[in-house]
C-alpha cells in the first residue's frame, strides 16, 4: 500500500520539477539575451510595395521630425491619435498574429495541465 502511494508522490514531483525545468529553458534566454547597442535603422520608404503603406510611412517620419516643443497641448493630442489610427491601418495591412512569451507560456501551461 505504501509503494502505491510513494510512486504517485514521486510521479507528481516528477511532473512538477519538469513543467518548471521547460519554463525555465523557455525564460531564461528572453531574459539573458543582449540588447541591440548600434540603433536600428529604419526601412526607406522605397522598399514598401503598397503605396498606401508608403504614404503612412512618410507621414509618420513627418511627425516623428517635427519640432513638438512649439505645438499646444491640444496639437499634441491630435498627432498622437493621428499616431495611433496610422499605426492600426498598418497592423490591419500587415495582417499575421504575434503571440507574446507571456502568452505562449500561458498556452503551453494549459495544455500541460489540460493533458
Amino acid at each position: 500500500m505504501s509503494t502505491i502511494k510513494y510512486k504517485k508522490m514521486k510521479a507528481k514531483n516528477l511532473v512538477r520539477i519538469t513543467t518548471i525545468v521547460i519554463l525555465m529553458a523557455i525564460t531564461l534566454p528572453a531574459i539573458s539575451s543582449t540588447v541591440a547597442t548600434e540603433p536600428v535603422a529604419s526601412k526607406p520608404s522605397t522598399t514598401i510595395a503598397d503605396p498606401r503603406a508608403r504614404v503612412l510611412v512618410e507621414r509618420l517620419e513627418e511627425i516623428k521630425a517635427m519640432d513638438k516643443s512649439t505645438l499646444s497641448r491640444a496639437e499634441r493630442k491630435a498627432l498622437k491619435k493621428e499616431v495611433k489610427s496610422i499605426k492600426k491601418e498598418m497592423k490591419v495591412m500587415s495582417g499575421g498574429v504575434y503571440l507574446s512569451v507571456g502568452a505562449i507560456i500561458i498556452i503551453i501551461l494549459l495544455l500541460i495541465l489540460i493533458l
